[in-house]
């Protein structure tokens, strides 16, 4: 008896132990914190192309010199506003005093010739008057006045004109604006043509240039995101004002506005994203996105509910709180993010 009931008492303990052990195959179900899910699936955005781009103004105007001569003085440096006009330097050519001066000479000898045709003329018709001279003699005196009283009146065109040519030595600014460039130094010898200053004119504008591959997608109207830091807060967003028909070195260019964009730094380089067209891709909230160690991360739920960190490569949107993943994660992957994040 004691030993029917000791091989009993055994086989109950393992009945009861087998009870209570779980199934191995049975995992327990992971409890996620509290967060927000997204499941990812491709989305149509705008396709964006990141190309340089350069702050200038819609237009530039050159001071040039009209008269060979020496910079004798230049009033403006790089950056002063000038008004259109306004003289900004002048040029000297010596040779343009002793010309003037000859032609002077020249009127005064005129004026002494056509003083005495014009006396003879007042002799001679007094004299035909009286009938002394005949009406021949009156004719050639006065074709002899009138011939002396047209050189003076050449003489002194010619002597206005080398005033007129001196007076164009004064450098006038050819438009409003701010002056760009004026690095040449007074004492300089100039040639009629030779650019003195260069000024801007008209508003500020990005100008972008393009491989000619992207001729058939950019259009007016196109928005573009500068990059950030590159211009303050309030200038971020413009768009496509001009595309230039004509294709230079393989580039197209294309001029775009940008709201509160100053011409304080012309010739500036910025980096800019272009719309080229549209195309599916996957964004998400950058909410979704957090950056551990320098490296961008999203963390996805796995199959058996649990959380794994995955890098990824992001890339902006025209929407600033959302951003594009390039790789990865895939379509059908569920995104978590939790409710504060460590």
């Amino acid at each position: 008896m004691t030993k029917n009931f000791w091989a009993f008492a055994v086989a109950s303990i393992m009945a009861l132990s087998a009870c209570g052990a779980p199934d191995a195959g049975e995992q327990p179900s992971a409890k996620l914190p509290a967060g927000e899910r997204l499941a990812l699936s491709p989305t149509e955005i705008t396709d964006m192309k990141a190309v340089g781009a350069e702050i200038t103004t819609r237009d530039s105007a050159e001071a040039l010199a009209r008269i060979p001569g020496t910079l004798v003085g230049l009033t403006v440096r790089e950056g002063d506003a000038v008004q259109k006009g306004q003289q900004i330097g002048m040029i000297v050519d010596s040779r343009l005093g002793y010309e003037t001066s000859a032609l002077g000479s020249q009127v005064a000898a005129a004026r002494a010739e056509a003083d005495r045709a014009n006396a003879d003329l007042a002799r001679v018709r007094d004299l035909y008057e009286n009938r002394v001279y005949a009406k021949a003699r009156l004719d050639q005196a006065v074709a002899a006045a009138r011939a002396a009283n047209a050189q003076l009146a050449a003489a002194r065109a010619q002597q206005s004109a080398s005033a007129s040519v001196a007076g164009q030595g004064a450098v006038l600014a050819p438009a409003t604006g701010r002056v760009l460039r004026a690095d040449i130094p007074a004492g300089s010898v100039v040639a009629p043509g030779m650019s003195v200053a260069t000024v801007t004119a008209g508003p500020p504008v990005l100008r972008l240039e393009l491989p000619e591959s992207l001729a058939g997608q950019i259009r007016v109207g196109a928005q573009l995101v500068v990059a950030t830091g590159d211009l303050p807060e309030g200038s971020r967003h413009g768009q496509v004002m001009q595309v230039y028909p004509a294709v230079t070195g393989g580039r197209i260019r294309a001029d775009a506005t940008v709201p509160g964009l100053t011409a304080d730094l012309v010739g500036r380089r910025i980096g800019v994203s272009i719309e080229v067209g549209r195309r599916k891709a996957l964004t998400v909230p950058r909410r979704f996105v957090s950056t551990r160690y320098g490296i961008d991360q999203v963390d996805i739920i796995t199959a058996d509910r649990r959380l794994a960190a995955v890098p990824v490569q992001i890339a902006p949107t025209m929407d600033a709180d959302k951003v594009e993943i390039l790789s990865g994660v895939a379509a059908g992957d569920t995104l978590f993010a939790p409710s504060v994040r460590r």
